[in-house]
Order: C-alpha cells, then sequence, then structure tokens
C-alpha cells in the first residue's frame, strides 16, 4: 500500500465545512474556534501533518478541491 500525506494550513481555515462534508472519517469542526481539525494531525509549525494509506486519497482529493481557501494539499509518498 502506497502512502500519502494530508498537509493542513490551519490558520488559513475559514470554517466552511468542505473538509467534513468530503471526509468525515479524516475532518471535524472545531467547537472552539469553528475551524477544521485534521484527526490524529500533529502540529509541525503553521500546519498539521499526518500520514495516511492511500485508501484515504480519494475521499481527501474532494477536500482538497472543495477547500475555497487552499489550505489542504496531499503529497503521495
Amino acid at each position: 500500500m502506497q502512502m500519502i500525506q494530508i498537509i493542513q494550513y490551519r490558520n488559513k481555515c475559514i470554517g466552511c465545512y468542505a473538509c467534513a462534508e468530503a471526509s468525515y472519517s479524516r475532518w471535524r469542526m472545531s467547537r472552539k474556534d469553528g475551524k477544521s481539525v485534521l484527526i490524529g494531525g500533529k502540529k509541525v509549525k503553521d500546519t498539521y501533518l499526518i500520514t495516511v494509506g492511500d485508501d484515504e486519497l480519494e475521499e481527501n482529493k474532494k477536500a482538497v478541491v472543495n477547500c475555497p481557501v487552499n489550505c489542504i494539499q496531499i503529497k503521495k509518498l
């Protein structure tokens, strides 16, 4: 199985919910600030990162495409 890395620039998030709609298993909305939370993500400087199997690629691609502020990226590893 190939792996992908999901990267979130959370400070750019506007809380539109598009990522959570596309992949509810990986994204939730914070009750504290209304921004999205990358479930399982580790904070590294200004980003949150997680490495997962490529079985999550398609639904998270939808999150990338639907995000109006481009604060999510995916890299194939």
